[in-house]
């Protein structure tokens, strides 16, 4: 089957696949992730794993494979309901624009080195301190930010944050106004290029 009629929510953990070691073996499993990766296909199959049968996915990945357990349709909840209770909203085009102006500043690279799991870090460190016999102090407790915004307000100053980084030191004089007049023209400069 194709690779993307299956849907990701389905997708559980993956598992590296190699041949057993026999030379026979290893040519078969050549030829068959070969063709696979040929006509952009992953196979379906079934596997007992920890005393449960699951479904996988196997597809093509460098010299080897990579199976992928995948949920049963009882293990996922449909999306509907979550949903359902948002509105449609006729947004204006400029406020859309402006969003996308800042994913492009914004855009980067998937690197998963930059991920670490600040709660385990944290925690670890804690249990080091409390190991050495210091004592663990209980931090205070922060406000609660509001969650009241003002959605293009927030979207330029993301904005004149982005350009307020690229600036020099002669451009940082200017006034809170003329770097609003700044962001309306730069906003209607990309309505006028759509």
């Amino acid at each position: 089957m194709p690779k993307d009629e299956i849907d990701q929510r389905y997708l559980e953990k993956p598992y590296y696949l190699v041949p057993a070691g026999e030379k026979v073996g290893e040519e078969a499993f050549a030829v068959i992730r070969d063709a696979m990766k040929d006509k952009g296909r992953v196979a379906l199959a079934h596997i007992v794993m920890a005393h449960r049968e699951h479904i996988i996915s196997i597809e093509p990945m460098d010299k080897g494979m990579l199976a992928t357990t995948l949920r049963y349709p009882y293990e996922l909840r449909e999306a509907k309901p979550y949903f359902s209770g948002i509105k449609a909203q006729r947004l204006p085009r400029e406020t859309v624009k402006l969003a996308e102006h800042i994913l492009d500043t914004k855009a980067g690279r998937f690197d998963p080195g930059k991920f670490k799991d600040e709660y385990e870090n944290a925690l670890k460190a804690l249990v080091r301190r409390k190991a050495k016999g210091k004592t663990i102090e209980v931090p205070e407790e922060r406000p609660e930010p509001s969650n009241v915004i003002n959605l293009m307000d927030a979207l330029r100053q993301s904005v004149e944050g982005a350009e307020g980084r690229k600036t020099t030191a002669k451009s940082k004089g200017r006034s809170r106004k003329a770097t609003a007049r700044h962001t309306r023209k730069a906003a209607t400069r990309h309505r006028k290029a759509a």
